[in-house]
């Protein structure tokens, strides 16, 4: 089971995109606090439909708190458009946590630091960045396709 992370996220919708994401993969999702919304939020279940009650989903208050959850930290993957190596490029395992930031600023420089795994998905120089909805279903889609390859 993949662990998808979610820090600070700004917008109900995408949460509520990635919450309904993470039922279908059968994938965990970890939220970790200040929220832009409240979770209540009524575009949130909008988005995750009627989905959201089946959601394996855990809330931390900070970062620190979240990390403390981590048993080995080679297994976690940052998601950033500054990252060098592509996420074509890594070798997923089932368990491995993937770490989006939020949605106006990405991740930020203290918790990029305290990882190495820093990945990209590739696209055109046209654009600054994909919808985090689309770049969480992008990422899982490619470890999912390689965690069931290797089945």
């Amino acid at each position: 089971m993949l662990n998808i992370v979610l820090v600070e996220p700004e917008i109900p919708n995408n949460t509520g995109n990635i919450g309904r994401l993470c039922v279908g993969t059968e994938s965990r999702l970890h939220l970790i606090h200040p929220f832009g919304f409240v979770i209540n939020d009524k575009n949130l279940k909008r988005s995750g439909l009627d989905y959201w009650v089946h959601l394996d989903v855990t809330e931390y208050q900070n970062v620190a708190e979240w990390m403390g959850q981590i048993k080995d930290k080679s297994r976690v993957f940052l998601l950033s458009s500054h990252a060098k190596k592509s996420i074509y490029e890594a070798q997923f395992q089932d368990g491995d946590w993937l770490v989006f930031g939020k949605e106006s600023v990405g991740l930020s420089q203290e918790v990029l630091t305290q990882f190495e795994n820093h990945l990209t998905i590739p696209m055109s120089k046209l654009i600054r960045s994909f919808n985090i909805a689309n770049s969480v279903a992008f990422v899982v889609g490619e470890a999912k396709r390689q965690i069931n390859f290797i089945k």
